[in-house]
């Protein structure tokens, strides 16, 4: 089956967490109709079992392809740990599949070799071992140590993202020794970015934070324009879609999002 350069690219993540990723696509690629689901019902990923993020990731990826993406955007670093590989057979040739770790390992290959980089996420995503692995395989010399940060993603929900409780959070997990002595420091997590701001104030000396959200853009139109696969007509409308809804959910898409967007619920097909 051949990919239609005009048809939509597909994003997904457990919530809205994933809309830093896809304010960066759009930044990135403007041009470029977005669809764009957030399983709402089912957050957050990051403490699911992997057979149960598994089966959300068939279900959302079967829906989008059923709206004719071209390419399906994981944008879930715990979605892409369970559920890449699984999504990938799954979809065959009918579309392109990304996920926002790859991306984010190409770059330490290139910029951090022989280095100490750090990393926080979801316990799913730690606990998998998916970014030690991928990093080991390099033979780089990189040497990763993860901490889990569970409570990040909560308070960034509620709003959390400034101030005398977010910093308190934050500074106790960054002052935990496993990441002493970082030359970088990977925010493998969609919503982290909203926080990356105090992440990078509270270190004094050179540590690079790693936005994956920004890398992850930049290597989907990078892919775009290696296969030809560039939105050249007109820009349509793009979607935003959740399994559940609720004002609160909507009134924090400016917070992700960087402006308001609208969201349609759309529950998923059991």
């Amino acid at each position: 089956m051949s990919v239609i350069s005009s048809a939509p690219i597909g994003i997904f993540d457990s919530g809205i967490g994933g809309l830093t990723v896809a304010r960066a696509v759009k930044a990135e690629l403007p041009g470029e109709q977005v669809v764009y689901f957030g399983d709402t019902a089912h957050l957050p990923y990051g403490d699911k079992s992997t057979a149960a993020i598994q089966a959300y990731s068939i279900k959302i990826t079967q829906m989008l392809l059923e709206k004719g993406c071209k390419l399906i955007l994981i944008a879930c670093n715990s979605a892409s740990a369970a559920g890449y590989d699984l999504v990938t057979e799954y979809v065959g040739t009918r579309a392109k599949v990304l996920n926002v770790i790859d991306p984010v390992v190409d770059y330490l290959r290139e910029h951090f070799a022989h280095k100490r980089v750090g990393l926080i996420g979801t316990k799913q995503t730690v606990n998998s071992k998916v970014y030690e692995q991928k990093i080991a395989a390099l033979n780089q010399g990189i040497v990763l140590k993860s901490l889990a940060t569970p409570l990040l993603v909560p308070i960034i929900e509620e709003g959390f993202t400034k101030g005398e409780i977010s910093s308190k959070i934050i500074h106790k997990y960054l002052n935990d020794p496993e990441l002493a002595d970082l030359e970088a420091l990977i925010l493998g997590c969609t919503h982290y970015p909203l926080i990356k701001e105090a992440i990078s104030n509270y270190y004094t000396e050179n540590v690079e934070v790693i936005d994956s959200s920004e890398i992850v853009a930049k290597a989907l139109k990078a892919y775009l324009s290696f296969n030809n696969l560039h939105n050249r007509g007109e820009t349509k409308p793009d979607h935003f879609l959740v399994s559940d809804f609720t004002d609160s959910f909507e009134a924090s898409t400016r917070m992700f999002f960087g402006r308001s967007i609208h969201l349609e619920l759309v529950q998923l097909v059991s």
